[in-house]
């Protein structure tokens, strides 16, 4: 694995950065952000463009990753992968073998977190890292206490059952409220993740 410089660990941020129904789900039964389409994106799309500015390197799971290649067909055209991510690298968790967009900088990997974390910090450089789901890997951070900073926007919308937004037990003592905004019909929270030694 590569091992990247302190000042490198210390400047690159872990943020888990989603969407969520009102109640607490990233997608329904079947994976699926349909839910969230059908809602008005103007002014989610500029935050997210700005976000991705800062961002150096995206991680996410495999039912994350094939959501994607399905709803945006990037098989037949890989180039909407530049269009979304740009050509940073992408690391892939996953246990299957998963097609690879032509193309990307896709790394498929597997195993605990903290074992591919040098190389992902690494693969960020200055920037931060992108958790973009699902819940459950971004809860894999928390529990090597990797995760800096989660950024929920929360859409006017809930559904029955579906994949849990994080899940952990996280209380007060380990969620520091940092940012509350509007974006059009969507609202969003920061918060910082506090190490048990943070709030002592």
């Amino acid at each position: 694995m590569s091992e990247p410089s302190d000042n490198l660990a210390r400047m690159t941020r872990a943020i888990f950065y989603t969407a969520s129904t009102l109640n607490g789900f990233l997608a329904d039964d079947a994976d699926s952000l349909s839910w969230l389409l059908s809602i008005p994106q103007d002014a989610a799309t500029a935050d997210i463009a700005a976000f991705t500015e800062r961002v150096g390197v995206l991680v996410e799971g495999s039912a994350t990753y094939e959501w994607v290649l399905s709803e945006e067909g990037l098989l037949d055209h890989p180039e909407r992968w530049q269009q979304y991510y740009g050509d940073r690298p992408t690391f892939v968790f996953t246990s299957r073998e998963l097609p690879r967009v032509p193309g990307a900088d896709i790394r498929f990997v597997h195993g605990p977190v903290r074992d591919h974390w040098d190389d992902i910090i690494a693969a960020a450089g200055a920037r931060d890292v992108w958790i973009v789901g699902g819940g459950d890997l971004a809860g894999q951070f928390v529990d090597e206490g990797l995760l800096d900073e989660i950024v929920v926007t929360f859409a006017p919308a809930t559904l029955r059952s579906g994949k849990p937004l994080l899940p952990r037990d996280l209380d007060h003592s380990r969620l520091e409220l940092t940012a509350v905004r509007q974006a059009g019909p969507f609202a969003e929270l920061t918060y910082r993740l506090m190490r048990p030694a943070d709030g002592a």
